[in-house]
């Protein structure tokens, strides 16, 4: 069931004008009124009619490449265009009917494994999803399962309700786990100049009914890490103060494609024997076009195996774990060719341009005088700052307002509990988003400051109408 609402047809019986050259053969044959849009025209239209009536509307989105809020891959090269074009209609769940497609993605997961360095690369499990929002509720499936495997002599009973501790900024996805497999959503909140999950707040969350504990590399709301080693290190002093053993899910996004390459003595990822799985988004920091992401667990002991479903694969056993079923290979072979493309000291490179973008934006936006930063984009390429105190004459939303008057999408919003009083701005340089870029930002930012300053007051009146995160 779609949840957009249906519009009321009535508002376009009224024939509209069209512009008679959208007529293939015959400019003034036919082409005297558009198309019904809430539902389907009575005949058909040549297809490049429809084509531009389309792309006319499509128009009036905004410009990808200049949208600062989204982590989404937003260019990639030609040939990756070409690639994903050929495979578009080859379905991944086929795999005995595309075994060179599964062969990549089996290569892939075995890349991420050797990355992230598991124990042994060769034995790690793993899987491509549609995003790291299914690769989230995989992760956060074979948590629970586990520990209902450990507890099955009380779950389940009132007594035994399952919780998963997180810190308040994760992504929405962790969210809708816990209240689509029920499952009690833990948040430690926001406090002072802390704005992610602490280590000390983590542990003391935990008890006998907790499935795990989520760390993020990278916050979405100010590009930070949360400090993944220090968390496993409370969960350790935990289980020996109480024998709880508590596993860790590390959420890496984005930082999975990011601090391997910049961030190589930051211990984070299976280094640690208590971060039992970790996923990632191929279409983010992964440098591919949405949508692609992965799951990766420590080992088969992991992932419990009544979770996995087995498809036969040229005549052998192919596992299979996912909650979507039909969807298209192409970003699959999208992800191998950019890994193969690159290689590390390319995935290097292209992470420390974003970087050095990112911090060189950070130091000129301070400069300015009006704004405060509360991260430089030096861990994840992206940072946040919001107005100085003494800047009373706008906020935040005003300058969100006026830059998108520019074609610059640059979200704006509150931060979550405790600190819903600290409204910011948050730029994502990724890929794409140039050094040359980046100072034309910056020049549009400077030209609006003089009439931002000389407003009587902030023109929002709807904070929660005016906010552009969304994700």
């Amino acid at each position: 069931m779609a949840l957009h609402r249906g519009a009321d047809d009535r508002r376009d019986e009224r024939p509209l004008s069209v512009n008679p050259f959208f007529g293939e053969a015959n400019p003034v044959g036919g082409m005297t009124e558009a198309p019904p849009k809430h539902r389907m025209p009575k005949d058909p239209l040549p297809p490049a009619t429809a084509y531009q009536l389309v792309h006319d509307e499509l128009m009036l989105d905004g410009n990808s490449r200049l949208n600062l809020a989204t982590f989404v891959t937003t260019w990639m090269e030609p040939q990756a265009g070409v690639l994903m074009a050929e495979c578009r209609d080859k379905n991944m769940i086929d795999k005995d009917e595309y075994p060179r497609t599964a062969e990549l993605e089996r290569r892939c997961v075995a890349m991420l494994a050797d990355l992230w360095h598991a124990p042994d690369p060769a034995a790690a499990v793993g899987c491509s999803t549609t995003g790291s929002s299914e690769a989230c509720m995989l992760a956060g499936m074979a948590l629970k399962r586990r520990w209902a495997r450990r507890n099955a002599d009380r779950y389940p009973s009132r007594e035994a309700r399952p919780n998963l501790v997180m810190g308040v900024n994760v992504q929405v996805c962790w969210e809708k786990f816990c209240d689509f497999w029920e499952v009690e959503a833990r948040q430690v909140p926001m406090e002072g100049e802390r704005f992610h999950l602490s280590a000390e707040a983590a542990a003391a969350l935990c008890d006998e009914n907790t499935i795990g504990v989520v760390a993020v590399l990278g916050s979405t709301y100010d590009g930070s890490y949360e400090p993944v080693a220090d968390v496993c290190a409370a969960l350790d002093a935990l289980q020996e103060r109480t024998g709880l053993d508590v596993p860790v899910h590390v959420d890496g996004a984005s930082g999975g494609m990011v601090a391997p390459f910049l961030d190589e003595d930051l211990v984070w990822d299976f280094r640690l024997p208590r971060v039992a799985s970790i996923n990632t988004s191929g279409h983010k920091y992964g440098l591919v076009y949405p949508g692609v992401g992965w799951a990766l667990w420590r080992s088969p002991a992991e992932l419990p195996e009544e979770l996995v479903f087995r498809v036969n694969y040229l005549g052998g056993d192919l596992p299979t774990f996912a909650l979507n079923f039909s969807r298209p290979g192409a970003q699959v072979v999208a992800q191998y060719y950019t890994f193969l493309r690159l290689g590390r000291e390319g995935y290097r490179a292209v992470q420390r341009a974003s970087r050095d973008v990112a911090r060189t934006l950070a130091g000129r936006i301070e400069a300015l005088g009006d704004f405060r930063l509360l991260t430089r984009g030096d861990e994840l390429p992206v940072f946040a700052f919001t107005t100085a105190s003494d800047v009373t004459a706008y906020d935040v939303f005003d300058v969100s307002r006026r830059l998108r008057e520019r074609g610059w999408l640059v979200p704006a919003y509150a931060f979550p509990a405790h600190r819903e009083d600290l409204a910011v701005l948050r730029v994502v340089c990724r890929n794409g988003f140039s050094s040359d870029l980046a100072a034309l930002f910056l020049e549009d930012l400077g030209r609006l400051l003089p009439e931002l300053r000389r407003q009587p007051r902030p023109l929002t009146r709807d904070r929660g109408a005016a906010t552009g995160f969304h994700h």
